[in-house]
């Protein structure tokens, strides 16, 4: 049966119906199909933006389901949201789960991946005085302050490793497993999926692992990777996460999500007490507050999109677009 969220605007239908099929060969290669993806952007003439972390840009026809959200929103406020956002809620939460390849109860919504990654940080409650926490260089600051505040208000001692160049998978991981060994009451790890500063994939899955082994859990910053590369959060094997949506999935500003595999629920306490929902939901993780309601509701349409490039045809082409350039730099000295 229909529901609210399957509202689209002609734009936005005829948009992704004009979309072409890419060439299952060469996905990455199909200059006619990424044409037309190109072509549902509207971007400034006047610069290159070579900075896409930061946050996505809708395409056009998202933009249009925003501005519709935003006028009906608007237009019917409380008497659109109070009698339905409850059932839009779980709606929205179960299309972005699916999305994920998760379950909905192991999922909430957020406002970005730096809500989410604090609220995983702050509320982790398995440390006692004298545990260690990792973390490594090339974290997002506010992660690595995170893990430094821990050490007041657990009694841990947090350790940072360096990331050694060049990065290669097994110096990644000897790297880890070096400082799980020297430190054998590491109980959380933190790690970067896609670092925000170079570009770096991390092997998390390893990494989990590995941590796993040594009696630690894996607190994952998904924010950039979620989008670019094509996997399933549970794939990860790590027992949390922090996502984007308003990054690689494109949906507008202000939506992201947490993950908490559901038999580590109780690993994170509710968010400064909260009560709203029972203590075994994971909506008491995180307390939002008022989010913007036109956003969140636009998320649908964004993911219709992902869905309708493809994941893997996407994280296809950004790999060959970034060997476009890199593999004729890296013999120059100074790129090493």
């Amino acid at each position: 049966m229909p529901t609210l969220l399957d509202h689209r605007t002609p734009d936005f239908e005829s948009a992704l119906a004009a979309l072409p099929p890419t060439s299952v060969e060469q996905p990455a290669r199909d200059e006619r199909y990424w044409n037309a993806v190109r072509g549902l952007y509207r971007q400034s003439d006047a610069m290159i933006n070579l900075e896409n972390g930061f946050w996505g840009a809708m395409i056009e026809p998202v933009k249009s389901m925003f501005g519709d959200w935003t006028a009906r929103v608007n237009r019917e406020t409380t008497f659109l949201i109070r009698p339905h956002w409850t059932d839009l809620h779980t709606e929205l939460r179960t299309r972005v789960a699916t999305a994920m390849g998760c379950a909905t109860d192991e999922i909430e919504l957020t406002r970005n991946a730096t809500e989410a990654l604090l609220a995983l940080i702050s509320g982790y409650n398995r440390l006692a005085p004298g545990d260690t926490v990792l973390y490594s260089d090339l974290d997002y600051p506010c992660g690595k302050n995170a893990m430094e505040w821990l050490r007041g208000r657990r009694s841990v001692e947090p350790v940072r490793i360096t990331i050694p160049e060049p990065a290669t998978r097994e110096a990644v991981l000897d790297t880890y497993a070096t400082a799980l060994r020297a430190h054998p009451r590491t109980r959380l790890v933190l790690v970067s999926h896609v670092c925000f500063a170079t570009g770096l994939v991390m092997p998390v899955a390893e990494i989990s692992a590995l941590a796993r082994e040594s009696g630690a859990d894996v607190i994952v910053d998904a924010a950039h990777s979620w989008g670019m590369l094509n996997f399933d959060v549970p794939d990860l094997h790590a027992p949390f996460a922090a996502l984007n949506l308003h990054k690689w999935i494109g949906a507008p500003l202000g939506c992201g999500a947490v993950y908490i595999r559901r038999d580590k629920l109780a690993a994170i306490d509710p968010y400064l007490g909260d009560t709203t929902w029972p203590a075994d939901d994971i909506r008491s993780r995180i307390h939002t507050g008022s989010p913007n309601f036109a956003a969140w509701l636009t998320v649908p349409s964004a993911l219709d999109v992902h869905a309708r490039i493809g994941p893997a045809a996407k994280e296809a082409r950004l790999r060959a677009l970034r060997d476009t350039w890199a593999e004729p730099a890296a013999p120059c000295p100074a790129c090493r």
